[in-house]
């Protein structure tokens, strides 16, 4: 019986480390194969020249570099890229490059599909397939790097990591929690902890389970600024409120001083851009350090909503900012390849009824952080 290879994309240092030391070689040897994989892309063991031929040959016979595959990449007219990258059952996710002149953004997806069903998003509507690896997810970020040659603490084209893409990322915590772990290592990808940031719905007790292990900016989709409204946009809001929300945003904070939460709403024509909303906002963002970033609505086939028009996003943005709330808007990218905030979509193969899933799920998360 042939005993399955081991994908050393699937470990952090530690683990790297506890791995060699199981085929009885000295842990240090992990962190100078590490440094092959990250900074210089190699998947094929030979090629690490300066790594003693018996090991390469035992890590040849237990262990493998497998990036996902890539099924289709296409490059938008505002220079967006985007990887559909294959996974099992005929499965495919989408990952997101983002250049701008001061920095290069990766949008990182942690699930393949999504079941938390927000009502304006693309990959709610593809119903819920499984957690991604720590593979997967850390190589999304290798496919894209070694696509733009992207050299660690040298040629940095990929500046910051969003875990913004389908899935919700404290919905596989283990497994993003290692891969965000490789993104930072000087000897993975080299970021800064503020340079990495995870985006969640709001899973109450997971943010604060995340707020003991790791030090990542933090952003939260809030899309409305009360509790009626937003459970009709994120149903996730009914399980934990806004009141509750913002009890574990401002415990993270408190752990981390001089940082702030980031909170991400998305404009709808006609349901959350009033004046009156603006204001109801103004009193949540008081509550802790913060800022706002507008994120104008990217349409997808079937939806029924609307994006804002301009003036009233620009309208809403200064009673914030007269406020004193930072408000940023997002510059929509990569909407003509469906590469937008809210439009990605992948491939899914729905095997569950997403609502019961979604129950268990949470069920799970809240076990975990107990």
């Amino acid at each position: 019986m042939t005993t399955a290879k081991v994908n050393l994309l699937d470990y952090d240092r530690q683990g790297l480390r506890d791995l060699f030391a199981q085929l009885g070689e000295k842990p240090y040897r992990a962190e100078q194969v590490m440094k092959w994989i990250y900074h210089r892309h190699a998947t094929d063991f030979a090629a690490m020249t300066d790594v003693g031929k018996v090991l390469r040959d035992k890590l040849d016979a237990a262990c493998e570099i497998v990036p996902p595959k890539v099924l289709f990449e296409k490059q938008a007219a505002d220079a967006t890229y985007k990887w559909l990258l294959g996974m099992d059952a005929g499965n495919a996710i989408d990952a997101v490059f983002i250049p701008e002149s001061t920095r290069g953004t990766l949008c990182v997806s942690s699930q393949v599909g999504c079941g938390l069903a927000c009502t304006f998003c693309s990959t709610g509507t593809q119903g819920f397939n499984r957690n991604l690896s720590a593979a997967e997810i850390i190589g999304q970020v290798f496919v894209a790097g070694k696509h733009l040659g992207n050299v660690p603490h040298q040629q940095r084209k990929l500046t910051n990591v969003v875990m913004m893409g389908m899935g919700e990322p404290l919905l596989n915590f283990d497994n993003v929690v290692r891969a965000m772990s490789v993104m930072r290592d000087d000897l993975g990808f080299g970021l800064a902890n503020k340079r990495v940031t995870l985006s969640t719905a709001g899973l109450v007790p997971m943010i604060d389970k995340l707020g003991e292990v790791s030090d990542v900016s933090l952003a939260v989709s809030l899309h409305a600024p009360n509790d009626d409204l937003r459970t009709e946009l994120v149903p996730l809001n009914k399980k934990y409120p806004i009141a509750e929300l913002l009890g574990a945003c401002q415990r993270y904070v408190a752990r981390r001083p001089r940082t702030s939460i980031t909170f991400e709403y998305t404009m709808l024509k006609g349901i959350n851009d009033l004046p009156e909303h603006a204001r109801q906002l103004i009193k949540l963002m008081r509550q802790l350090p913060s800022k706002v970033n507008l994120i104008p609505f990217n349409t997808f086939t079937g939806t029924r909503y609307e994006r804002s028009d301009e003036d009233v996003i620009r309208s809403f943005q200064t009673i914030l900012l007269d406020a004193g709330v930072l408000t940023m808007v997002r510059r929509t990218r990569g909407d003509d390849i469906d590469a937008a905030c809210g439009q990605l979509k992948g491939q899914v193969l729905d095997r569950t009824r997403r609502q019961a899933d979604f129950r268990r799920r949470l069920e799970e998360g809240a076990q975990h952080a107990a």
